[in-house]
Protein backbone atom coordinates (compact mmCIF):
# COMPACT_ATOMS: atom_id res chain seq x y z
CA UNK A 1 0.00 0.00 0.00
CA UNK A 2 1.19 3.49 -0.98
CA UNK A 3 2.81 5.46 1.99
CA UNK A 4 2.34 2.30 4.24
CA UNK A 5 5.71 0.59 5.36
CA UNK A 6 7.35 -1.26 8.31
CA UNK A 7 9.58 -3.29 9.28
CA UNK A 8 10.34 -7.09 10.12
CA UNK A 9 12.68 -7.57 13.07
CA UNK A 10 14.07 -10.87 12.83
CA UNK A 11 13.94 -11.58 17.14
CA UNK A 12 12.72 -10.16 19.85
CA UNK A 13 15.36 -7.94 21.94
CA UNK A 14 13.96 -9.26 25.65
CA UNK A 15 14.44 -12.65 26.75
CA UNK A 16 12.13 -15.32 26.32
CA UNK A 17 11.29 -16.19 30.47
CA UNK A 18 9.23 -18.86 31.34
CA UNK A 19 6.18 -16.79 33.34
CA UNK A 20 4.17 -14.15 32.21
CA UNK A 21 1.38 -11.96 32.15
CA UNK A 22 -0.34 -13.41 29.46
CA UNK A 23 0.08 -16.20 26.96
CA UNK A 24 -1.64 -15.48 23.49
CA UNK A 25 -1.73 -18.45 21.91
CA UNK A 26 -2.06 -17.94 17.73
CA UNK A 27 -0.40 -14.39 15.55
CA UNK A 28 -3.48 -14.03 13.24
CA UNK A 29 -5.59 -10.52 13.89
CA UNK A 30 -7.08 -11.88 16.95
CA UNK A 31 -4.01 -12.68 18.86
CA UNK A 32 -1.97 -9.80 17.09
CA UNK A 33 -4.36 -7.20 18.25
CA UNK A 34 -4.72 -8.42 21.78
CA UNK A 35 -0.71 -8.36 22.00
CA UNK A 36 -0.96 -4.66 20.75
CA UNK A 37 -3.31 -4.00 23.51
CA UNK A 38 -2.25 -6.20 26.54
CA UNK A 39 1.76 -4.90 26.04
CA UNK A 40 0.26 -1.00 25.74
CA UNK A 41 -1.26 -2.04 28.90
CA UNK A 42 2.55 -2.64 30.42
CA UNK A 43 1.68 -6.69 30.91
CA UNK A 44 4.11 -9.00 29.97
CA UNK A 45 3.39 -10.50 26.93
CA UNK A 46 4.21 -13.61 24.65
CA UNK A 47 2.71 -14.64 21.77
CA UNK A 48 3.14 -18.42 20.75
CA UNK A 49 2.69 -19.45 16.65
CA UNK A 50 3.39 -22.17 14.97
CA UNK A 51 3.59 -20.49 11.59
CA UNK A 52 6.77 -18.62 10.56
CA UNK A 53 4.82 -15.59 9.52
CA UNK A 54 1.45 -13.34 11.34
CA UNK A 55 -2.06 -13.02 10.55
CA UNK A 56 -3.11 -16.26 10.37
CA UNK A 57 -5.33 -17.09 7.59
CA UNK A 58 -6.00 -13.31 6.31
CA UNK A 59 -1.73 -13.98 5.88
CA UNK A 60 -2.51 -15.96 2.71
CA UNK A 61 -5.21 -14.00 1.30
CA UNK A 62 -4.05 -11.67 -1.94
CA UNK A 63 -5.31 -8.26 -1.07
CA UNK A 64 -7.42 -6.86 1.70
CA UNK A 65 -9.45 -3.83 1.26
CA UNK A 66 -11.88 -3.71 3.90
CA UNK A 67 -9.69 -3.08 7.08
CA UNK A 68 -10.83 0.25 8.17
CA UNK A 69 -7.98 2.84 7.36
CA UNK A 70 -6.31 0.38 5.04
CA UNK A 71 -7.72 1.12 1.08
CA UNK A 72 -5.28 -1.64 -0.40
CA UNK A 73 -2.67 -3.79 1.69
CA UNK A 74 -1.81 -7.86 0.41
CA UNK A 75 -3.05 -10.31 3.65
CA UNK A 76 0.63 -10.82 4.05
CA UNK A 77 2.12 -7.02 4.70
CA UNK A 78 -0.87 -6.73 7.01
CA UNK A 79 0.31 -9.28 9.19
CA UNK A 80 3.98 -8.19 9.07
CA UNK A 81 2.13 -4.58 10.37
CA UNK A 82 0.06 -6.08 13.18
CA UNK A 83 3.35 -7.97 14.67
CA UNK A 84 5.18 -5.09 14.47
CA UNK A 85 3.00 -2.77 16.03
CA UNK A 86 2.77 -5.21 18.84
CA UNK A 87 6.19 -5.55 19.43
CA UNK A 88 6.75 -1.91 19.25
CA UNK A 89 4.99 -2.10 22.91
CA UNK A 90 6.92 -5.14 24.35
CA UNK A 91 5.20 -8.14 23.07
CA UNK A 92 7.50 -10.68 22.56
CA UNK A 93 7.15 -13.35 19.37
CA UNK A 94 7.76 -17.25 19.80
CA UNK A 95 7.03 -18.25 15.76
CA UNK A 96 7.62 -21.85 14.18
CA UNK A 97 6.69 -23.03 17.89
CA UNK A 98 3.50 -25.34 18.27
CA UNK A 99 1.09 -25.42 21.44
CA UNK A 100 1.10 -29.20 21.77
CA UNK A 101 -0.62 -29.30 25.65
CA UNK A 102 -1.84 -26.63 27.43
CA UNK A 103 -3.83 -27.18 31.14
CA UNK A 104 -5.82 -24.05 31.56
CA UNK A 105 -6.84 -24.54 35.18
CA UNK A 106 -3.13 -23.69 35.68
CA UNK A 107 -2.39 -21.55 33.04
CA UNK A 108 0.18 -23.47 31.83
CA UNK A 109 1.16 -23.90 27.88
CA UNK A 110 3.62 -26.89 26.54
CA UNK A 111 4.77 -25.91 23.26
CA UNK A 112 6.81 -28.73 21.02
CA UNK A 113 10.15 -26.93 22.38
CA UNK A 114 9.82 -25.73 26.14
CA UNK A 115 6.78 -24.95 28.67
CA UNK A 116 5.41 -21.55 29.97
CA UNK A 117 3.16 -20.26 32.47
CA UNK A 118 0.95 -17.18 32.83
CA UNK A 119 -1.85 -15.78 34.85
CA UNK A 120 -4.37 -15.83 31.92
CA UNK A 121 -4.06 -17.04 28.43
CA UNK A 122 -5.97 -16.00 25.10
CA UNK A 123 -7.13 -18.73 22.75
CA UNK A 124 -6.63 -17.11 19.33
CA UNK A 125 -5.63 -20.24 17.67
CA UNK A 126 -8.15 -19.60 14.31
CA UNK A 127 -9.47 -22.78 11.95
CA UNK A 128 -8.16 -24.31 9.20
CA UNK A 129 -9.48 -25.18 5.49
CA UNK A 130 -12.30 -27.65 5.53
CA UNK A 131 -10.86 -30.28 2.75
CA UNK A 132 -13.61 -32.01 0.42
CA UNK A 133 -12.81 -35.42 1.34
CA UNK A 134 -12.80 -37.24 -1.99
CA UNK A 135 -10.77 -39.72 -3.63
CA UNK A 136 -7.83 -38.36 -5.04
CA UNK A 137 -7.71 -34.70 -3.14
CA UNK A 138 -5.09 -36.06 -0.33
CA UNK A 139 -3.29 -38.04 -3.15
CA UNK A 140 -2.72 -35.47 -5.19
CA UNK A 141 -2.57 -32.36 -2.69
CA UNK A 142 0.15 -30.19 -3.44
CA UNK A 143 0.09 -31.22 -7.12
CA UNK A 144 -2.36 -29.64 -8.51
CA UNK A 145 -5.08 -29.46 -5.53
CA UNK A 146 -4.06 -26.52 -3.13
CA UNK A 147 -5.74 -23.99 -1.00
CA UNK A 148 -3.49 -21.50 -1.11
CA UNK A 149 -4.06 -18.98 -4.31
CA UNK A 150 -1.70 -16.51 -3.04
CA UNK A 151 1.08 -19.32 -2.58
CA UNK A 152 0.36 -21.72 -5.87
CA UNK A 153 -1.66 -19.81 -8.27
CA UNK A 154 1.51 -18.34 -10.41
CA UNK A 155 1.53 -22.36 -10.86
CA UNK A 156 -1.20 -22.24 -13.27
CA UNK A 157 -0.18 -19.20 -15.67
CA UNK A 158 -2.02 -19.76 -19.25
CA UNK A 159 -3.83 -23.23 -17.81
CA UNK A 160 -7.43 -23.88 -16.22
CA UNK A 161 -8.17 -24.31 -13.04
CA UNK A 162 -11.39 -24.75 -10.94
CA UNK A 163 -12.90 -22.81 -7.74
CA UNK A 164 -14.61 -24.91 -5.22
CA UNK A 165 -16.90 -22.57 -2.90
CA UNK A 166 -19.11 -20.15 -3.27
CA UNK A 167 -18.36 -17.76 -0.39
CA UNK A 168 -15.85 -14.66 0.03
CA UNK A 169 -12.73 -16.67 0.21
CA UNK A 170 -13.57 -18.91 -3.69
CA UNK A 171 -14.50 -15.36 -5.07
CA UNK A 172 -12.10 -13.57 -4.08
CA UNK A 173 -9.19 -15.93 -4.80
CA UNK A 174 -11.17 -16.53 -8.21
CA UNK A 175 -10.30 -13.09 -9.06
CA UNK A 176 -6.41 -13.48 -7.84
CA UNK A 177 -5.99 -16.85 -9.83
CA UNK A 178 -7.06 -14.83 -13.01
CA UNK A 179 -4.68 -12.77 -13.18
CA UNK A 180 -2.38 -16.01 -13.98
CA UNK A 181 -4.74 -18.80 -15.31
CA UNK A 182 -6.23 -18.56 -18.97
CA UNK A 183 -9.94 -19.82 -17.44
CA UNK A 184 -11.28 -20.40 -13.74
CA UNK A 185 -14.35 -22.22 -13.21
CA UNK A 186 -16.28 -21.87 -9.99
CA UNK A 187 -17.95 -24.58 -9.43
CA UNK A 188 -20.76 -24.28 -6.44
CA UNK A 189 -23.00 -27.06 -5.07
CA UNK A 190 -25.60 -23.96 -4.82
CA UNK A 191 -27.13 -21.51 -7.31
CA UNK A 192 -26.25 -18.66 -5.56
CA UNK A 193 -23.25 -17.24 -4.78
CA UNK A 194 -23.15 -16.40 -0.44
CA UNK A 195 -20.13 -14.11 -1.04
CA UNK A 196 -20.07 -9.79 -0.73
CA UNK A 197 -21.76 -8.36 -3.59
CA UNK A 198 -19.09 -6.52 -4.55
CA UNK A 199 -17.29 -9.35 -5.24
CA UNK A 200 -19.91 -11.33 -7.06
CA UNK A 201 -20.02 -8.25 -9.62
CA UNK A 202 -16.37 -8.28 -9.89
CA UNK A 203 -16.53 -12.34 -10.65
CA UNK A 204 -19.60 -11.50 -13.09
CA UNK A 205 -17.59 -9.20 -15.22
CA UNK A 206 -14.75 -10.87 -15.37
CA UNK A 207 -14.40 -12.47 -18.79
CA UNK A 208 -11.89 -15.30 -17.56
CA UNK A 209 -14.63 -16.47 -14.62
CA UNK A 210 -17.17 -19.16 -15.43
CA UNK A 211 -19.64 -20.87 -13.37
CA UNK A 212 -20.92 -24.30 -12.85
CA UNK A 213 -23.67 -23.82 -10.63
CA UNK A 214 -25.39 -27.08 -8.49
CA UNK A 215 -22.17 -28.73 -9.24
CA UNK A 216 -20.27 -30.77 -6.48
CA UNK A 217 -16.85 -32.57 -7.10
CA UNK A 218 -16.80 -36.30 -6.57
CA UNK A 219 -13.68 -37.09 -7.26
CA UNK A 220 -10.15 -35.76 -8.48
CA UNK A 221 -8.26 -37.84 -11.05
CA UNK A 222 -4.39 -37.97 -11.92
CA UNK A 223 -1.17 -39.55 -11.58
CA UNK A 224 1.63 -37.63 -10.78
CA UNK A 225 -0.59 -34.69 -10.98
CA UNK A 226 -4.11 -33.39 -11.50
CA UNK A 227 -5.15 -34.00 -15.23
CA UNK A 228 -9.42 -33.53 -14.02
CA UNK A 229 -11.97 -34.36 -12.23
CA UNK A 230 -15.63 -36.16 -11.94
CA UNK A 231 -18.38 -34.01 -11.26
CA UNK A 232 -21.93 -34.37 -10.72
CA UNK A 233 -24.96 -31.67 -11.09
CA UNK A 234 -27.06 -32.62 -7.97
CA UNK A 235 -30.38 -30.70 -9.54
CA UNK A 236 -30.10 -33.59 -12.56
CA UNK A 237 -27.93 -35.90 -11.29
CA UNK A 238 -25.83 -36.13 -14.39
CA UNK A 239 -22.11 -37.30 -13.52
CA UNK A 240 -19.56 -35.60 -16.16
CA UNK A 241 -15.84 -35.45 -16.18
CA UNK A 242 -13.83 -32.27 -16.99
CA UNK A 243 -10.04 -32.21 -17.67
CA UNK A 244 -8.11 -29.89 -15.77
CA UNK A 245 -4.94 -28.37 -14.56
CA UNK A 246 -5.63 -27.94 -10.69
CA UNK A 247 -8.61 -27.15 -8.17
CA UNK A 248 -8.49 -24.75 -5.42
CA UNK A 249 -10.42 -25.22 -2.42
CA UNK A 250 -12.72 -22.95 -0.63
CA UNK A 251 -15.41 -24.47 1.20
CA UNK A 252 -15.38 -23.36 4.99
CA UNK A 253 -13.03 -23.76 7.94
CA UNK A 254 -13.01 -26.01 10.71
CA UNK A 255 -11.83 -24.16 14.30
CA UNK A 256 -8.88 -25.38 16.03
CA UNK A 257 -10.26 -25.49 19.46
CA UNK A 258 -9.43 -29.13 19.63
CA UNK A 259 -6.48 -28.73 21.82
CA UNK A 260 -8.80 -26.59 24.83
CA UNK A 261 -11.43 -28.27 27.14
CA UNK A 262 -13.72 -25.47 27.37
CA UNK A 263 -17.23 -25.45 26.26
CA UNK A 264 -17.56 -26.03 22.52
CA UNK A 265 -20.59 -25.70 20.35
CA UNK A 266 -21.83 -28.70 18.43
CA UNK A 267 -19.43 -27.97 15.49
CA UNK A 268 -15.87 -26.95 18.01
CA UNK A 269 -16.16 -23.00 18.55
CA UNK A 270 -15.30 -22.23 21.51
CA UNK A 271 -18.35 -20.47 23.25
CA UNK A 272 -17.95 -17.02 25.16
CA UNK A 273 -19.58 -14.15 26.45
CA UNK A 274 -19.30 -10.51 25.42
CA UNK A 275 -16.21 -10.20 27.36
CA UNK A 276 -14.48 -13.24 25.15
CA UNK A 277 -14.47 -14.94 28.76
CA UNK A 278 -14.72 -19.06 28.18
CA UNK A 279 -16.21 -21.34 31.12
CA UNK A 280 -12.46 -21.21 32.78
CA UNK A 281 -11.58 -17.96 34.64
CA UNK A 282 -8.54 -16.82 33.27
CA UNK A 283 -9.13 -17.80 29.85
CA UNK A 284 -10.53 -16.00 26.76
CA UNK A 285 -10.93 -16.89 23.05
CA UNK A 286 -10.98 -14.73 19.92
CA UNK A 287 -11.17 -14.35 16.51
CA UNK A 288 -12.27 -17.69 14.20
CA UNK A 289 -11.85 -20.02 16.55
CA UNK A 290 -14.91 -18.15 18.37
CA UNK A 291 -18.17 -19.00 17.78
CA UNK A 292 -19.65 -15.79 16.35
CA UNK A 293 -21.62 -15.14 13.55
CA UNK A 294 -19.15 -13.17 11.42
CA UNK A 295 -15.72 -13.93 11.07
CA UNK A 296 -13.58 -11.02 9.36
CA UNK A 297 -10.27 -9.85 10.54
CA UNK A 298 -11.74 -6.61 11.87
CA UNK A 299 -14.04 -8.65 13.84
CA UNK A 300 -11.20 -10.65 14.89
CA UNK A 301 -9.32 -7.71 16.00
CA UNK A 302 -12.31 -6.08 17.91
CA UNK A 303 -12.67 -9.02 19.69
CA UNK A 304 -8.97 -9.44 20.50
CA UNK A 305 -8.96 -5.97 22.26
CA UNK A 306 -11.66 -6.74 24.24
CA UNK A 307 -10.11 -9.99 25.55
CA UNK A 308 -6.68 -7.67 26.10
CA UNK A 309 -8.44 -5.18 28.08
CA UNK A 310 -10.70 -7.67 30.11
CA UNK A 311 -7.54 -9.99 30.64
CA UNK A 312 -5.74 -6.79 32.36
CA UNK A 313 -8.06 -5.93 34.46
CA UNK A 314 -8.10 -9.85 35.69
CA UNK A 315 -4.25 -9.80 35.85
CA UNK A 316 -4.53 -6.88 38.03
CA UNK A 317 -6.58 -8.61 40.33
CA UNK A 318 -4.45 -11.61 40.47
CA UNK A 319 -1.35 -9.31 41.16
CA UNK A 320 -2.92 -7.58 43.82
CA UNK A 321 -3.71 -10.42 45.59
CA UNK A 322 -0.35 -11.67 45.70
CA UNK A 323 0.82 -8.74 47.01
CA UNK A 324 -1.33 -8.35 50.44
CA UNK A 325 -0.26 -11.85 51.19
Amino acid sequence: MEGFEFKVSETNKREVKKEWDLIIIGAGPGGLSSALYASRALLDVLVIEKNLLPGGQIGTTSLVEDYPGIESISGEDLGKAMMEHAKKYGAVFLMGEEVVGVDLENKVVNTNKSSYKAKAIIIATGAKERHLNVKGEKELKGRGVSYCAVCDAPFFKDKEVIVVGGGNSALDESLYISKFAKKVIIVHRRDKFRGDKILQERVFSNPKIEIMWNTEVREIIGKDKVEKVRLINNKTGEEFEKPIDGIFIYIGMIPNSELFNVDKDERGYIITNDRMETNIEGVYAVGDVRKSPVKQAVTAAAEGAIAALVAEKYIEEIKEKQKNH
